[in-house]
């Protein structure tokens, strides 16, 4: 054999292997022959159009989806959260902390975190959550479900109607409570 013949040879040797390897009928035996799936080019290797792994690469499969199809992506940002709504007769978890605000009371650093009431938060089933260094306001779709909450919260809460002031992370001393709460209560 002259030098000339080895990669003629070599490439007809992976052809042969990747043609034998790939193809079977539905009746268990294997096909030796090309078929058009598995096209051979002059120098000897299957065509990169056609070849079994690149035809793989082009459309991703699952390993549990097998044959059934291409694997299926995620969006790329998650639906968005839908909160129950919060009483027409309720003010709003903003409009409470405004109220503290014009007040005279401490709300350091207001933060909505509405999001965190939904399914994927903490899934206390609110509608509307604003958060201080000072109180947190949780306003409720019904008062049942803003009597249930704050009797979990025991003294640490207050709660009118379908809104709740949680002092639990607060830095709120117990002396100022009083004063948040008869604001809230000013709101009706």
């Amino acid at each position: 054999m002259t030098i000339r013949s080895l990669p003629a040879v070599g490439a007809l040797l992976v052809a042969v292997a990747l043609t034998a390897g790939c193809g079977s009928d539905d009746d268990g035996r294997s096909s030796a022959a090309p078929s058009a799936s598995s096209e051979v080019t002059p120098t000897g290797l299957p065509s990169a159009a056609t070849s079994p792994t690149t035809s793989a690469l082009a459309a991703p499969v699952s390993p549990s989806a097998g044959a059934q199809g291409p694997t299926q992506r995620r969006p790329a940002s998650p639906p968005p959260v839908v909160l129950p709504k919060r009483p027409a007769s309720a003010p709003g978890a903003k409009q409470v902390v405004d109220a503290f605000r014009a007040a005279g009371l401490k709300v350091p650093r207001p933060k909505d975190r509405s999001v965190d009431c939904g399914p994927d938060g903490l899934g206390l089933g609110c509608s509307e959550l604003m958060a201080t260094d000072a109180v947190t306001v949780y306003v409720f779709p019904d008062e049942t479900s803003a009597s249930d909450i704050a009797e979990t919260w025991g003294g640490q809460s207050y709660q009118r109607g379908a809104v709740v002031l949680n002092y639990l992370e607060a830095k709120t001393p117990a002396a100022d409570r009083p004063r948040y709460e008869k604001v809230l209560d000013g709101l009706r």
